[in-house]
């Protein structure tokens, strides 16, 4: 063999074998997220009663779980905040937060055109309706119903 006709052979084996290096890779686990079941949760410096209180969470408010230590989740919020919940005290997530730098327009269709039915400032948690493309539809507490663009809410 030539020294291209080895080259090429060369170059068709790590093609390949990249290939199957990228179809056999393990696929990306989807973040778990949860909201808090009551008001006056708190959340901990480490996974124990005794352990100092970072913050006090209210009703829905939601968490990414990074990890489990026993009946203990490891938790981060929107503000990239970290500690420890009992897992009794969380469900499975359907609220979002607004991320926004100052607040969020709620409009009623999802399109920057629709009429706003509400400005909802940062730190407000809604429920998760559905989604539509970049568009969540959300409920607030006091009953609107519209549509925010996800960008501005987490997660």
């Amino acid at each position: 063999m030539t020294f291209i006709q080895n080259l090429k052979k060369f170059s068709r084996t790590i093609i390949v074998a990249g290939s199957l290096c990228t179809m056999l890779a393990a696929p990306a686990i989807a973040a778990e997220y949860v909201s808090v079941v009551k008001d006056g949760v708190n959340v901990r410096t480490a996974p124990t009663t005794d352990s100092p209180i970072l913050m006090e969470l209210f009703q829905g408010y939601p968490l990414q779980v990074q990890g489990k230590e026993g009946v203990w989740l490891k938790v981060t919020d929107y503000e990239n905040d970290t500690g420890f919940i009992h897992s009794s005290l969380v469900k499975k997530g359907d609220t979002v937060i607004v991320n926004a730098k100052k607040s969020a327009n709620m409009r009623s269709e999802p399109n920057t055109t629709a009429p706003i039915v509400a400005d909802v400032e940062r730190g407000v948690v809604l429920t998760k309706l559905s989604a539509e493309g970049q568009w969540v539809k959300v409920k607030h507490s006091g009953g609107t119903v519209g549509w925010i663009f996800q960008p501005l809410i987490w997660p």
